[in-house]
């Protein structure tokens, strides 16, 4: 069973977000997602300077087994693109909720998103 992360919330698409204080929110895809796409081989990320739309696409990821839709769970300006996984896509698979982060985002507004209980539940994760 992938494993989901308490401390952070999650869209019904897959991506999560971490809330950083007062600074950007880091925004990423859950190890259920990545585990689901298999062997991820590249993601195209939004621009720095870019806004971002809560529930629209805002990427790709592909995989050995498909390409997906990237969707945003807030609205606001991304800040920082994370270059290491769009030069190692892999790392997504290998660390989601670390080293796989994609973006920050200076936040606007939240989309609808889950608790991690919520997530796990309607996904099949485990805490």
């Amino acid at each position: 069973m992938s494993k989901v992360v308490a401390e952070l919330k999650y869209s019904v698409e897959h991506e999560w977000i971490a809330r950083d204080g007062a600074g950007p929110s880091t925004i990423g895809v859950s190890a259920v997602a990545a585990d689901a796409l298999g062997d991820i081989v590249y993601v195209d990320l939004p621009e720095t300077g870019a806004t971002v739309t809560a529930g629209e696409t805002c990427g790709e990821i592909e995989s050995t087994k498909s390409v997906s839709d990237l969707y945003s769970p807030v609205t606001g300006v991304v800040t920082e693109v994370n270059s290491a996984v769009v030069d190692d896509p892999a790392l997504v698979n290998a660390d989601p909720y670390g080293a796989g982060w994609l973006f920050k985002v200076e936040v606007e507004s939240e989309g609808p998103l889950l608790s991690a209980e919520e997530y796990a539940a309607a996904n099949g994760g485990e805490l």
